[in-house]
């Protein structure tokens, strides 16, 4: 009887280490800030082709950013966010913007 205790613990022990590794990875929100220099256009077109978004979501989103200082762009896991926002950053100074993006946990 004790043999299946044991067993039984090792399941337990098993179970919820598969449960902890089952959960979802921490997620990061993506943001856009406000400068004096980069265009509506410029943004929206960000919005469009980095982060997938339609013509009405980007011009909303980018409104945001001009009205507030700050809108966000989409919530991710932390590789993802990441390279979303080195995309923009290099976008947007390959095309001679100094657009910030940002990301934070949510």
């Amino acid at each position: 009887m004790g043999g299946a205790h044991t067993e039984f613990e090792e399941s337990l022990e098993s179970f919820v280490k598969e449960d902890e590794a089952q959960k979802e990875p921490p997620l990061y929100k993506v943001l856009l800030h406000n400068d004096d220099y980069t265009t509506m256009d410029f943004v929206v077109e960000v919005l469009i082709s980095i982060f997938h978004k339609t013509l009405e979501d980007a011009t909303q989103i980018m409104l945001n950013v001009h009205r507030s200082g700050i809108g966000l762009c989409g919530v991710y896991p932390y590789e993802i966010a990441e390279s979303k926002v080195d995309a923009v950053t290099l976008h947007a100074r390959a095309h001679g913007f100094p657009l910030k993006a940002s990301m934070e946990k949510e």
